[in-house]
C-alpha cells in the first residue's frame, strides 16, 4: 500500500516537473538581432523585460551581420528559426513568399502602444495588400543638410521648392578668393551608386512619376531627370567630380566649405556637428513638380509563424517599441526612436535634425521592393546617371532604361 502511494507520488511529482519543464520551454523566446555597435543595451533590456514579465525568459543572439540574412532564410527553411527577429522591408516579400511570419494586425489593433508609433511608420512597414507583419523599432529618413553660415553670408533661407533649390545653389556657386576658379558648388551631388536617393528626389516627388509603365518616361519623367542633368551641365552647381562622387566625396565636401548642400539622413549630424558645430542644420527635401519624395531606411521586428509561444515573443517586440526602452535600443544603433515620446525627449542627435527628420516622414516612401530593384541601385541607375550628367545619353534614354528594367 505505501508502496503504491509512493509510487503515485513520484508519479505526479514527475508529471507536475514535465508540465512546468514545458510551460518553461514554451516560455522562451529566442529572438535574434545584428548590432555591431561595442555598447549593446541588449543584455540590460532582457533583463529589464524578464523582471516585468516573470516566467518568460528570452534567450537574445547577436548574429553577425554580413551573414544575418543567410542564417536567418536557412533556419528558416531548416525549421530551426527564431520565434522573433529584426528585419529590414526589403526582406518582406520572400519572408511573406515562405510562409514565415505571423500576421500582427489584431495585436497591433489591441495594443495601447500602436497610437505611440510615429506618424505614417506604420503605412510605410505594411505589406503589399495592406497587412502588418512587422513591429517597427528604428528609422532614418533623407532630408536635405545646408550650411547655415553660408546662407545667412548671402541673405538666403532653405528651399522649400526646386525651384528655389535652383536659385539657392546658383547663388551659392561662387569663386570665393578671386582666383578665377569656382572653389564652391551649390550641391553635392552623389552620381556614383548609392546617389539614386539624391536624383530621386527631384524627380519621383513629380506628379505621376514613378516606376509604373511609361511614368518616367512621360513628360513629367523626363522633364525631372533633365533638372538634374541641366544642374550639373549647364548651371554647374555640382562640383565636376560630381558623376562619380560616393557618400566619402558628398560628406567630405560640404564639412570642407566646397559645397553647401547635400542629402543625407541623421546618421551623419554627429559627424557634421564636430565639424561645423551651429554652422549646419538640415530641412526636408524641396517640392519638386507637385509633391515630395525622400528615402525612409529601416529596422523592424517581427514573429514567424513557427513561434512556439507568440503571445511571449509580442510581449518582448513590443516592449522593444515602447516609450524608453525604444529609446536605449536606438542609443546603441545610432538611430531614431519610433514612439512620439523618445522622439519628443531625444537627445542623441541634434534637435534640428530629429526635427527635420519627423518633418520628412509624411512623404517618406520606398524604392519598390522588387528583385529589380537591387539593379537598379547597383548598376542601371549609376551607369545611365553618369552617362547623362556627362552627355553620353539624354535625360529620356536614361529614364527609358530605368523603365524598361521595371516594366519588361
Amino acid at each position: 500500500m505505501i508502496t503504491t502511494r509512493l509510487t503515485r507520488r513520484v508519479a505526479a511529482a514527475l508529471m507536475a516537473s514535465t508540465l512546468l519543464a514545458g510551460t518553461a520551454s514554451a516560455q522562451t523566446v529566442n529572438f535574434w538581432y545584428h548590432f555591431d555597435n561595442a555598447d549593446n543595451p541588449m543584455s540590460d533590456l532582457v533583463a529589464k523585460f524578464e523582471a516585468e514579465n516573470p516566467g518568460i525568459t528570452i534567450n537574445a543572439e547577436n548574429i553577425p551581420w554580413n551573414s544575418y540574412y543567410d542564417q536567418l532564410y536557412t533556419s528558416l527553411a531548416a525549421g530551426t528559426a527564431p520565434d522573433a527577429a529584426l528585419v529590414k522591408l526589403n526582406a518582406l516579400p520572400r519572408l511573406l513568399e515562405m510562409e514565415a511570419l505571423e500576421p500582427l494586425d489584431a495585436r497591433l489593433d489591441a495594443w495601447e502602444g500602436t497610437a505611440e508609433i510615429q506618424d505614417n511608420l506604420l503605412n510605410l512597414t505594411a505589406a503589399a495588400d495592406g497587412g502588418h507583419y512587422y513591429l517597427p523599432v528604428q528609422y532614418v529618413v533623407l532630408y536635405l543638410y545646408y550650411r547655415t553660415d553660408m546662407f545667412a553670408e548671402l541673405g538666403l533661407t532653405p528651399p522649400e521648392t526646386c525651384e528655389q533649390f535652383r536659385d539657392a545653389a546658383l547663388a551659392l556657386t561662387r569663386d570665393t578668393n578671386g582666383d578665377g576658379q569656382t572653389d564652391v558648388y551649390g550641391f553635392g551631388f552623389r552620381g556614383g551608386k548609392g546617389g539614386h536617393d539624391h536624383w530621386a528626389s527631384l524627380v519621383l516627388s513629380r506628379e505621376g512619376v514613378g516606376f509604373g509603365p511609361g511614368e518616367l518616361t512621360s513628360a513629367a519623367g523626363v522633364e525631372g531627370t533633365q533638372f538634374v542633368v541641366d544642374l550639373f551641365r549647364t548651371d554647374k552647381v555640382f562640383p565636376p567630380s560630381a558623376p562619380n562622387d560616393g557618400f566619402q566625396e558628398i560628406i567630405g565636401a560640404f564639412k570642407n566649405g566646397t559645397t553647401a548642400m547635400t542629402i543625407h539622413h541623421i546618421g551623419s549630424s554627429a559627424d557634421m556637428v564636430a565639424t561645423l558645430g551651429d554652422k549646419v542644420s538640415a530641412v526636408p527635401v524641396p517640392e519638386c513638380g507637385g509633391g515630395r519624395w525622400t528615402s525612409f531606411g529601416d529596422e523592424s521586428t517581427a514573429i514567424f509563424s513557427s513561434a512556439q509561444d507568440k503571445d511571449a515573443a509580442w510581449k518582448w517586440i513590443s516592449f522593444l517599441s515602447s516609450p524608453e526602452n525604444n529609446a536605449a535600443f536606438n542609443v546603441a544603433t545610432g538611430q531614431l526612436p519610433v514612439t512620439k515620446t523618445d522622439s519628443a525627449n531625444w537627445d542623441l542627435h541634434a534637435a534640428r535634425f530629429v526635427e527635420a527628420t519627423v518633418n520628412s516622414l509624411p512623404f517618406a516612401t520606398l524604392l519598390p521592393n522588387v528583385s529589380e530593384t537591387a539593379d537598379f541601385a547597383n548598376t542601371v541607375w549609376p551607369v545611365a546617371m553618369q552617362r547623362a550628367l556627362i552627355g553620353e545619353i539624354s535625360a529620356e534614354a536614361m529614364n527609358a532604361e530605368i523603365d524598361s528594367l521595371y516594366n519588361k
